[in-house]
């Protein structure tokens, strides 16, 4: 580990006992007593702890409440996500419906798929998510997260790559008939 690193971990460590309290009152303003606020704080400073900007950080509330923010709004779409899915399922009524084994099945896939988007650095998996469930274009999403197209370009092959490997890695049922 060298010295800049250890600096870099010490100064958000530094942050982290200065603002973690702060941040999940925040959070809590907004989300009421969810019991995901504090997961959200505390991915907000692994992301923070993540990021190879080594650069003071002049306004640490600002950022963390940016990077929470984007959490929080990550969180939002993957329940949107799992809302429509179940509303399909549902109209699709129990005759044309999956059977409860197939719903487990489907259920610990998404799971499965939801860890894997986790171990992508959270600028791609947020590529990702805002091209794949928002629907927005590489331009959108460059002027959404503040990162140009050529990067988006990459981060969505990279995403698509995992992907790839998650769905090969997945066995195939089939339902009996």
């Amino acid at each position: 580990m060298s010295g800049t690193d250890l600096s870099h971990r010490n100064h958000v460590g530094g942050l982290f006992r200065a603002h973690y309290p702060w941040l999940c009152a925040r959070l809590r303003r907004h989300l009421g007593a969810s019991a995901s606020v504090e997961d959200i704080a505390v991915d907000t400073f692994v992301q923070l702890l993540e990021s190879p900007n080594l650069t003071p950080i002049r306004e640490p509330r600002a950022l963390l409440t940016t990077i929470a923010r984007r959490r929080v709004y990550e969180l939002w779409r993957r329940g949107n996500l799992e809302r429509q899915h179940l509303e399909q399922l549902l109209k699709a009524g129990p005759a044309g419906g999956p059977s409860p084994e197939d719903l487990f099945r489907l259920t610990q896939s998404l799971n499965n798929l939801d860890r894997t988007l986790e171990r992508l650095p959270s600028k791609v998996r947020a590529t990702f998510l805002l091209s794949r469930v928002d629907g927005l274009t590489y331009p959108q999403i460059a002027a959404e997260l503040g990162i140009s197209q050529r990067s988006v370009s990459a981060y969505m092959t990279r995403s698509q790559a995992l992907c790839v490997q998650h769905s090969v890695n997945q066995p195939l049922t089939r339902r009996s008939a």
